[in-house]
């Protein structure tokens, strides 16, 4: 009795989850992870003692003003990197996707490799290379968001565009449409709450990326971090972690509000 699809294809699961398993077997082995000395009393004791000099946070008036427009800076780099990220991203994704059966996508390759090259490199690192052509500051941060969010947006916009249901689209083709308006009219439609909820999940990530950029320089709550904690001023830290976390989850909230709008 021969096999059907299904025993195959439960077969390669179990061949892709047994390979995997063995990936993390060996990660494991070639690390060489000190668990022992990272769970040891001398290392607990070091890290309360560490934890202990958060406390208490500095909450004086005239630290808060810093926090607040650091905060601001920070929001406002997330969004504008988001929303450079989304238009650039719309523009790639065209020519990196394939609309129907007969079209030649000529520029699908080349979009695609551009869209890769985008987003294989992390914000962090846009950042620093950013650095000397934007100089230090919230301008550096808000490109290298938009650089890297761009790559993964126009990736998933291709996606969502190539995998729209073709019969409206079709149906204008047949009554001899232009392409421009078919995509107007019949693509982009169907196909936009996807793009917005992409757009504002990214915008979650970048709210965090955001936070940290300010390592290198870029602005925001991430420089502030850098700068206190440089000088071991541990309760100046813990208010800006405090205020990198309500951001973060001010934010997530919004945006999942919103997700939850588009999606019913």
């Amino acid at each position: 009795m021969s096999p059907t699809p299904r025993d195959a294809g439960r077969a390669q699961a179990w061949l892709v989850a047994l390979g995997l398993a063995v990936f993390v077997g060996l990660s494991f082995w070639s690390l060489d992870l000190q668990w022992a000395a990272f769970f040891s009393p001398e290392a607990g004791a070091s890290m309360g003692r560490f934890f202990g000099e958060f406390f208490p946070p500095d909450l004086s008036p005239a630290f808060w003003p810093r926090v607040l427009r650091a905060a601001g800076e920070t929001l406002a780099m997330s969004a504008l990197g988001t929303l450079l990220a989304a238009v650039a991203g719309l523009l790639l994704a065209l020519p990196a996707s394939r609309l129907h059966a007969g079209d030649r996508a000529l520029l699908r390759v080349p979009a695609r490799w551009l869209l890769n090259a985008l987003r294989s490199i992390p914000e962090l690192v846009w950042a620093a290379l950013l650095l000397i052509s934007a100089g230090l500051g919230p301008l550096a941060g808000t490109l290298a968001l938009a650089l890297h969010t761009t790559g993964v947006l126009g990736r998933l916009f291709a996606e969502s565009l190539e995998n729209a249901p073709a019969g409206p689209a079709e149906a204008l083709r047949v009554h001899g449409v232009p392409e421009g308006r078919v995509l107007l009219y019949a693509t982009l439609p169907q196909v936009l709450p996807q793009l917005a909820s992409y757009t504002l999940y990214r915008w979650e990530n970048n709210i965090r990326a955001a936070s940290v950029l300010g390592v290198v320089g870029a602005g925001g709550l991430g420089q502030m971090l850098s700068f206190h904690m440089g000088l071991f001023q541990m309760g100046k830290t813990a208010t800006i972690l405090g205020a990198m976390l309500l951001l973060v989850a001010v934010v997530d909230s919004l945006s999942y509000a919103a997700r939850r709008g588009l999606t019913r």
